[in-house]
C-alpha cells in the first residue's frame, strides 16, 4: 500500500531545526488528516496512486475545511471522490469544532458567561475564527436532551414530605414581545432527610390553572408522602396545593409574609412591628407559638388593625409548622433554602437579559438546578436529620387539640 501524504518526519524535522511551529496544534492537524486519508482509503479500495482489484471509486482532489479545536484552528483536506461523497466519520457535519471544545463552550454557558465573553474565551483558546452569538446558542442546544430526561425522570423512589415551591422572573420573547416569564421550581425533602430539585417550568404567570397543571405533573412522575408544602402566596397556589396534595398543609413563608405585614406599616414603626410578629416564632411549644400569635395579634390591633387582621387570617398558614418537629421548624417555615437557588438562577440569567424562547430558558436553568441537585447528591450532611424525620410520622390526627395543634410530639 503506497505511503500516506502526510508524513510525521516532517513534524519532527521541524522541532529539532527549532522551526516556529505549534507543536499541539500541528500534531492534532497531522493525526486527524492522517485518519481522514485512511478512512477515504477503506472506502475506495486503494491507496492513492495503488492498482488493486478491490478499488470501489476514485480520488477526485480536496475540498478544505477548517476544524476549531482547544488546540487552535486547524486546516484539514476533505477527499472529494468521483462518484458520490464522502465525509469522515470523526467529523460531524454542519460542526466546525471539535468535542472537547464544545464541552467548554456548554461549561462556560451554563456558568454564566456571555456570549460574548464565551467568543473571547474560545479566541483565547487559539481559536482564531472565534465563534458567533447564534453559534453559541446551537451548541448549548445539545444539552436539551440531557436536561429533558432530569425534569421528566421518576420521583418515586422515596417519599417527599416537604416541598418548596417559589417562582423567579426571566425576560423572554413570545410572537415577537419582550415579555416577562415565570420559572416556576419546585425542592423536595426526602424521608431520609436528603433534599432533592424536583422540577421546574416556565409558563406566562403564576396563576391557578398553571401550577395545578405542573404539580400534577410531579404526581405523575411518582412524587407521593407529601406532608407540607411551603411557599410564597402566589396566585393560585394554594388552591392547586389543595387539588393536588390532598391532605398536605400549605405553610405560608414568613420571610414573605412580614414584608406584607409591614407594608401598611410606617416606616419608623416597622422595626417595633416586625419585632412583635418575630416572637411568634421564638416561642418552645406549639401550643405556645398560637397563644403569641393571639397576644400580638391584640397587641397590633388597636394601632395597626389591618396588620392585626392580616395576623389573625393567616393563623393556620403562618403556624403551620408548628405541627411538625421542632427539629425541623427553623427549615420548614420559609422558603430561604429555595431562594438561594433562585438567586443562583437569576445569577445565570441576568447574564442572557432576554431569551429568545421559553426552551432556552429551560436549558439555562434546568442545567442550574442540575448542578445544584448534584451538589446535595454527594452532600456530606442531611438537610433534617433521618432521625428527626421519623417524628413526622408519629403525628397523630386524633391527637390534635381543638385548635388543630399536636400534642403528641414535643421534641
Amino acid at each position: 500500500m503506497a505511503q500516506q501524504e502526510f508524513d510525521p518526519y516532517e513534524l519532527l524535522d521541524a522541532l529539532r531545526s527549532g522551526g516556529d511551529v505549534d507543536l499541539i496544534r500541528e500534531s492534532v492537524e497531522l493525526v486527524l488528516q492522517a485518519l481522514i486519508e485512511a478512512e477515504v482509503t477503506a472506502v475506495i479500495g486503494a491507496a492513492p496512486h495503488e492498482r488493486t482489484s478491490d478499488r470501489q471509486n476514485w480520488r477526485n482532489g480536496h475540498r478544505p475545511r477548517l476544524l476549531s479545536t482547544k488546540a487552535g484552528d486547524i486546516e484539514l483536506s476533505i477527499p472529494k471522490l468521483r462518484s458520490g461523497s464522502f465525509f469522515p466519520q470523526i467529523l460531524e457535519r454542519r460542526r466546525r469544532i471539535d468535542r472537547a471544545l464544545f464541552a467548554v463552550v456548554i461549561e462556560a454557558y451554563v456558568h454564566g458567561v456571555s456570549t460574548r465573553k464565551v467568543d473571547d474565551l474560545v479566541q483565547a483558546l487559539g481559536v482564531g475564527s472565534g465563534i458567533s452569538k447564534s453559534e453559541v446558542s446551537r451548541i448549548c442546544a445539545e444539552l436539551d436532551g440531557e436536561m429533558e430526561g432530569f425534569r421528566t425522570r421518576r420521583l418515586d423512589h422515596v417519599p417527599f414530605p416537604y416541598l418548596f415551591c417559589d417562582a423567579t422572573y426571566v425576560k423572554g420573547r413570545v410572537t415577537g414581545r419582550v415579555v416577562s416569564r415565570a420559572v416556576v421550581v419546585v425542592t423536595g425533602v426526602t424521608a431520609e432527610g436528603n433534599r432533592e430539585v424536583l422540577g421546574c417550568d416556565v409558563g406566562d404567570s403564576e396563576d391557578g390553572t398553571f401550577w395545578t397543571a405542573f404539580l400534577r405533573s410531579l404526581r405523575q412522575r411518582g412524587l407521593r408522602g407529601v406532608r407540607l408544602v411551603v411557599s410564597d402566596h402566589h396566585l393560585g397556589l394554594k388552591e392547586a396545593i389543595e387539588k393536588v396534595f390532598v391532605g398536605a398543609s400549605w405553610q405560608r413563608c414568613r420571610v414573605h409574609f412580614l414584608r406584607n405585614a409591614l407594608a401598611g406599616v410606617p416606616k419608623q414603626k416597622a422595626q417595633m412591628v416586625a419585632a412583635a410578629i418575630k416572637t411568634i416564632f421564638a416561642q418552645p411549644d406549639r401550643a405556645h407559638v398560637h397563644r403569641q400569635l393571639d397576644e400580638v395579634a391584640a397587641t397590633l390591633r388597636s394601632t395597626f388593625p389591618d396588620t392585626a387582621r392580616l395576623l389573625e387570617e393567616a393563623r393556620e398558614d403562618l403556624c403551620a409548622f408548628a405541627t411538625f418537629p421542632i427539629a425541623h421548624w427553623t427549615k420548614i417555615w420559609s422558603t430561604n433554602p429555595l431562594e438561594r437557588v433562585n438567586a443562583e438562577i437569576k445569577r445565570r440569567t441576568n447574564v442572557v437579559g432576554i431569551f429568545p424562547n421559553d426552551a432556552s430558558v429551560l436549558r439555562l436553568v434546568t442545567a442550574v438546578l442540575v448542578e445544584q441537585h448534584d451538589e446535595w447528591e454527594v452532600a456530606e450532611r442531611r438537610y433534617l436529620s433521618e432521625e428527626s424525620m421519623a417524628l413526622i410520622d408519629q403525628i397523630d390526627p386524633a391527637e390534635l387539640d381543638d385548635e388543630g395543634v399536636s400534642l403528641a410530639i414535643t421534641a
